[in-house]
């Protein structure tokens, strides 16, 4: 058995508010066995430790180490590589503000670093780098601050690329289209930590001591989950409780295609060696 497990969370370990059938046996068998457990998401708006409450309230206990946000996982890879990186200019929600400073970070809201004039005029001062996720009020006066900060050097981070998210009613557009705004507006490609890119889950491993070959990633997007596992070189399993069904995994191919596919937690267990109680 793998001795890293990351689980995406929406469609693997809950839906919506009530969690998929057999998960929290899978996650208490994996802490019995002595692995360690992940929980990545591309979500950049809630601290980890919402997720924590969010788990506990399901029946399944879990520590903010455990949990990677799109977020955490950009604080960590800034403090791994790019540590002289501190102070930032933010285009997201109080939960991604939160998160960086609490991580000591100089932050600054986008929303709070307008330009003087519209027509890319000189910033007060250049922030270290810029880094956008999901920000619900953005609006022009926060691009062209993003913008502008880009333009005068400051490094470009997107937390992820998602161009829309599901909500109860359907689906509303996601932390990759405001990267996209950005990305036009100052002429220049971010670099990407969230899924499908590698950074979220090579950030993981090298926090826990993990090589890629004691790792697995367990997914139900087979566009960002297992893409991603591909990209970090670790194995994936793509369970179809959520995104994809039957019918999709038997079209995948290329770095769409998992190591292995389980209709759900207790075909999980199996691949992995594990009896559920």
């Amino acid at each position: 058995m793998e001795r890293l497990v990351i689980f995406d969370l929406d469609g693997v370990v809950y839906r919506g508010e009530q969690p998929v059938p057999g998960a929290r046996e899978l996650v208490a068998a994996l802490h019995r066995h002595g692995a360690l457990v992940r929980f990545a998401t591309n979500n950049s708006m809630a601290t980890r430790e919402a997720y924590v409450t969010r788990l506990a309230g399901m029946g399944i206990p879990a520590d903010t180490m455990e949990i990677v946000t799109s977020t955490s996982a950009t604080i960590d890879h800034l403090q791994l590589h790019l540590p002289k990186l501190r102070r930032i200019l933010a285009v997201g929600a109080e939960g991604m503000f939160a998160e960086f400073r609490a991580a000591g970070f100089e932050v600054t809201p986008a929303a709070d670093a307008v330009p003087r004039d519209y027509n890319g005029g000189p910033l007060a001062s250049v922030p270290d780098v810029v880094i956008a996720g999901l920000d619900r009020e953005f609006d022009y006066r926060r691009l062209a601050a993003a913008a502008s900060a880009v333009r005068a050097g400051a490094r470009f981070i997107a937390t992820n690329t998602d161009t829309r998210y599901p909500t109860p009613s359907g689906f509303l557009p996601g932390g990759g289209s405001i990267v996209a705004a950005i990305r036009a507006a100052s002429g220049t490609d971010p670099l990407v930590i969230g899924k499908p890119e590698p950074a979220m889950f090579e950030t993981i491993m090298e926090r826990a001591g993990v090589s890629a070959s004691d790792t697995v990633a367990i997914g139900d997007n087979p566009d960002t989950d297992i893409v991603a596992a591909r990209r970090a070189g670790i194995r994936s399993i793509l369970v179809l409780t959520g995104v994809a069904d039957a019918s999709v995994a038997d079209r995948l191919s290329g770095e769409r295609m998992p190591d292995a596919v389980a209709d759900g937690p207790a075909e999980v267990a199996a691949l992995l060696g594990l009896a559920l109680s």
